[in-house]
């Protein structure tokens, strides 16, 4: 197989595409393309042995259904700039590689997280983990940010003076807040990133790490074209049914009436608006 190359690609390799108001990401590497899907894929079959229709229609075919191999030979590496308490939700996703700056080693930088005014929002009250669309007054807003700065600069403020102090940078750094911002390199292959951006761009996780995610597909569309759109066509717009939900949506299409009840309605409309 020969060395992916993708041009689109080599334009954005190491350039910082900023995200909320300190952070970033950066495309560090790659390895492999949408060629390189196509390749795994018919792996007796030598490179350009087929159209670029031909090999759209396999990478769709793949992708929709969840033949996940070829496209664990493509691999990216980014830098990542983000909250403590983002990375917190990102680590989650543990299929990735991860090297992150260490507060061990390294004095950590001044830069906490500030929300914008329009992401300022009440507690949802249907939702336990989210919050409601609207954002809060002005008046309550400024309230917050100042709450956040005053909190951010005294917490900083006191671990200057721990390591002044002489005080070990381990110890020092422990009351440090989940605003403040951190840094990895993080490597993935490109079917679990796939399912990292699926989780993360839906509109129910939380608007910090939801713009994170979407400047991380912007790039993986750069390296693969084809396998991102293949992916928001089926898996980012696409609904699963279970099949208690198939049965009552088959009876509907014949006319009868939704059998579904209570909290099983409610998810079944959601699915279909």
């Amino acid at each position: 197989m020969a060395h992916c190359i993708v041009a689109a690609a080599e334009e954005i390799l190491d350039k910082e595409f900023p995200v909320l108001d300190h952070g970033f990401v950066r495309l560090v590497d790659y390895l492999g393309s949408d060629e390189r899907i196509v390749q795994s894929a018919r792996v007796s079959y030598g490179s350009g042995t087929k159209t670029y229709r031909q090999d759209k229609g396999l990478i769709t075919y793949l992708l929709r259904n969840d033949h996940t191999s070829p496209f664990e030979q493509v691999n990216f590496t980014f830098h990542v700039k983000m909250p403590i308490f983002v990375a917190r939700q990102w680590i989650r996703h543990r299929t990735g590689r991860v090297n992150e700056i260490s507060g061990r080693y390294s004095v950590m930088s001044d830069e906490c997280y500030q929300p914008d005014p329009a992401h300022i929002n009440f507690q949802s009250e249907d939702n336990k983990q989210g919050r409601v669309d609207e954002p809060v007054d002005p008046a309550i807003a400024k309230q917050v940010l100042d709450l956040l700065a005053e909190d951010q600069k005294k917490t900083y403020e006191n671990y200057q003076k721990l390591l002044d102090l002489g005080i070990a940078r381990e110890l020092s750094r422990i009351d440090l807040p989940l605003s403040l911002y951190t840094e990895w390199y993080w490597q993935m292959d490109l079917h679990n990133l796939l399912h990292f951006l699926q989780l993360r761009l839906d509109p129910h996780a939380q608007y910090e790490i939801r713009v994170y995610a979407e400047t991380v597909l912007e790039m993986v569309r750069k390296v693969c074209p084809i396998a991102t759109e293949a992916f928001e066509e089926y898996k980012v717009g696409g609904v699963n049914f279970s099949k208690t939900e198939m049965n009552a949506l088959k009876g509907m299409i014949n006319g009868e009436e939704n059998p579904l009840k209570g909290r099983a309605l409610e998810l079944f409309e959601q699915k279909l608006k």
